[in-house]
């Protein structure tokens, strides 16, 4: 018992499986990919009683060892593959007490393949309310298991699961239904043409497009030990072995479960009848959309402008400090409001994964799904395609991950295309500064008119979604129907350790994402803006001071110093280029400063704010914030403020619109195994997006 012990947590989706998780786990967890697959990973240790540890791997939800999606078909790779360092050593599916029916299908699948397995089942808090009650011995006997009552919300049970995952050894390995009745001949053959091998982990590689140990599919299906049926008479099969699971499932509980219809309330369903009714469910959620980003605003500028006023003041002591020169310079100038440029948008962004969190965890969400399918029909999409549109405002990358469920090609592929429009986080920097600069910051009809702009911008990208969606499938043409089904969990209170652990996270991998790149764009920048070819850099301070003495002009010494900085910068190898592509973004309101940042945000948008602080820091001794040099910024060409109405509408309409996210457009091509449609979603949204600001700035302006 000295080694590590590998824990995979199984269960249907909506069971309270990441409740258990996060309760065993706590904040000893991280989340990654499967190898070679980008199926989200969540795995964390547990401390368990007598000094020993569980690693537990949170497998993807999954109602039965019949894949149906990349997800399931990950979990059934895991239990057949013993040489898999993640290998459980013991399985724990997790139930809910009020669908056990349904969730005891893939219990008694995993309990065939050999392994340990405990039955948790979860929300046992509400047994009395919903008038349940269990004969637990006779259920462990049945089943021939472990049954641990457990309530992740109250910390319930979580002590009793940890001391059966300690004694996972005496829980009996041997199924509690024998699938091989459903055609005893067949199976015979199998068994004697691989004697040594489980029967049932044999039947899931020949009805699965899965493989374990040294045999394949191809080898079973050449064997002649025994005939193969054809690919009808397999799904026949496992039919038939679902009726038999079902049969014995209906048994048990008839037994040992007993139900008090009268005690059960219908508050859910009265509920429901509000919350996706085809009038007030939309109205409600355009209220909730109102509240979260009115609470966006109103709750963070306080930590925001603390943020902004602390980085300002750390490039002003880091270049007291330290020795002046080209090291102290790029810490100062590039460095620090390079991450600075990021760091102060982590209140904002924890408030919204704080509310979608809050959203997810009271059940609300899956109704917002169900109320939008009605809305995606009218455009050619699945409602399933809702998943990913609403995921997409955390993130395109996951988002076009989730696509996988959409059965039909043509609607998977339109749902990947349109994605990237729906506002992300990495948006959500640019927004909010520009916001900040070009709205003012004034109340209409009660509201935040910052707040009301950037539910605009969600909108607005949600709706253009939705159009280009419509466009494509009347290009496409696709008349294969799909059929939309959504579970509908529970109503309940969030709890508050899953909240926290999710913004936690999120957070976190926001900003340590965004970082990376952040801090080595801004290495490059403060190079290419601290050094510049020929002589106009190298003597920038004799060029400027000599025209004031030319013109006997009486000039402060501040003054001097922030126009050599200026005049510097624009003969730098940054100011170069960027003067290169002044001409192409001057008829959208944009100087080149402008203009390098939405070329350097094609390695990520949020890189935008980042870019223009380290470019504004170079050579600024004042402790400024970022918000003031932005203001201060005159336009080149126009003159006036650089960042008026008409220029930050287009911006903001120009980051709505633009595909400018490196990693998005890698997992498009992941996903469709091709370089022509991300370029085309590159070019097309580009291109569109360039169009919509110009036309926006000339009409403003």
């Amino acid at each position: 018992m000295g080694k590590q012990i590998n824990v995979a947590l199984i269960g249907n989706p909506n069971t309270g499986k990441t409740s258990v998780f996060n309760q065993l786990t706590g904040l000893n967890q991280k989340v990654g990919n499967y190898p070679g697959i980008t199926v989200e990973k969540k795995e964390g240790i547990c401390k368990l009683p007598r000094g020993l540890k569980a690693h537990i791997l949170d497998l993807p939800g999954t109602y039965s060892l019949n894949a149906s999606s990349f997800d399931e078909n990950v979990v059934i790779e895991l239990l057949l593959n013993k040489n898999d360092k993640d290998y459980p050593d013991v399985a724990v599916v997790v139930s809910d007490v009020e669908n056990l029916k349904r969730n005891l299908l893939l219990f008694t699948q995993i309990k065939d393949l050999g392994i340990p397995t405990i039955l948790a089942i979860n929300m046992a808090d509400r047994m009395e309310r919903r008038g349940i009650s269990l004969d637990v011995e006779l259920l462990e006997e049945r089943l021939k298991t472990k049954v641990a009552l457990v309530s992740a919300r109250k910390r319930m049970g979580i002590d009793y699961l940890k001391e059966l995952i300690i004694n996972y050894r005496h829980i009996p390995i041997e199924p509690c239904v024998n699938a091989s009745v459903i055609d005893p001949e067949y199976f015979g053959n199998l068994r004697k043409a691989f004697p040594n091998q489980s029967l049932y982990k044999l039947w899931l590689v020949i009805t699965q497009d899965v493989n374990f140990g040294n045999i394949n599919r191809a080898e079973l299906n050449t064997n002649t030990s025994f005939n193969t049926k054809s690919t009808s008479d397999l799904k026949r099969l496992q039919q038939k072995e679902t009726i038999i699971r079902y049969q014995f499932i209906n048994g048990v509980l008839k037994e040992t479960m007993s139900v008090d219809k009268n005690a059960a309330t219908d508050l859910r369903s009265r509920l429901d009848r509000i919350l996706t009714h085809k009038v007030w469910g939309y109205v409600i959620f355009f209220g909730i959309l109102l509240l979260i980003f009115q609470a966006i605003y109103s709750w963070s500028s306080v930590p925001m402008d603390w943020i902004d006023a602390t980085f300002a003041s750390l490039s002003e002591i880091t270049k007291e400090t330290f020795p002046s020169g080209p090291f102290t310079s790029l810490i100062a100038e590039g460095i620090i409001p390079g991450l600075g440029g990021i760091v102060i948008f982590i209140p904002q962004i924890a408030f919204l994964f704080l509310f979608i969190s809050i959203l997810e965890e009271s059940g609300y969400m899956s109704r917002v799904v169900f109320l939008m399918d009605r809305i995606m029909r009218r455009f050619g999409l699945s409602g399933k395609s809702v998943v990913p549109l609403v995921s997409g405002t955390a993130c395109a990358i996951p988002a076009v991950m989730a696509t996988r469920n959409i059965e039909n090609w043509k609607e998977r592929l339109i749902t990947i295309l349109v994605v990237p429009f729906t506002t992300c986080s990495a948006r959500l920097p640019v927004y909010l500064i520009i916001i900040a600069l070009v709205i003012p910051d004034k109340s209409f009809l009660g509201f935040n008119m910052q707040g009301l702009t950037l539910m605009i911008l969600y909108l607005l990208g949600f709706g253009m979604a939705i159009f280009s969606a419509w466009l494509l499938h009347k290009i496409m043409k696709s008349n294969l129907k799909s059929y939309f089904v959504i579970e509908m969990p529970n109503y309940k209170v969030p709890m508050v350790k899953n909240v926290a652990i999710n913004v936690v996270e999120k957070t976190k991998s926001f900003v340590f994402g965004a970082g990376k790149i952040i801090l080595a764009i801004s290495i490059i920048l403060w190079v290419l803006a601290s050094y510049g070819p020929g002589d106009d850099f190298e003597n920038a301070e004799e060029i400027v001071t000599s025209k004031y003495t030319e013109t006997e002009q009486q000039v402060n010494h501040d003054e001097i110093e922030e126009e050599v900085a200026s005049f510097k910068l624009k003969n730098s190898y940054i100011g170069i280029m960027g003067k290169g592509i002044e001409p192409v973004v001057a008829p959208l309101g944009y100087d080149w400063k402008i203009g390098i940042a939405i070329i350097s945000s094609f390695a990520a948008r949020e890189v935008f704010v980042g870019t223009l602080a380290t470019i504004y820091s170079v050579g600024s001794d004042e402790e400024e914030t970022i918000k003031n040099r932005m203001a201060a910024e005159i336009n080149p060409i126009l003159g006036g403020p650089l960042f008026t109405f008409a220029s930050g509408v287009s911006l903001l309409l120009f980051y709505a619109f633009a595909m400018q996210c490196m990693s998005t457009l890698a997992i498009v091509k992941k996903e469709t195994n091709t370089w022509k449609w991300p370029v085309l979603q590159l070019i097309i949204m580009s291109a569109f997006a360039y169009v919509v600001a110009l036309i926006a700035f000339q009409v403003l302006k």
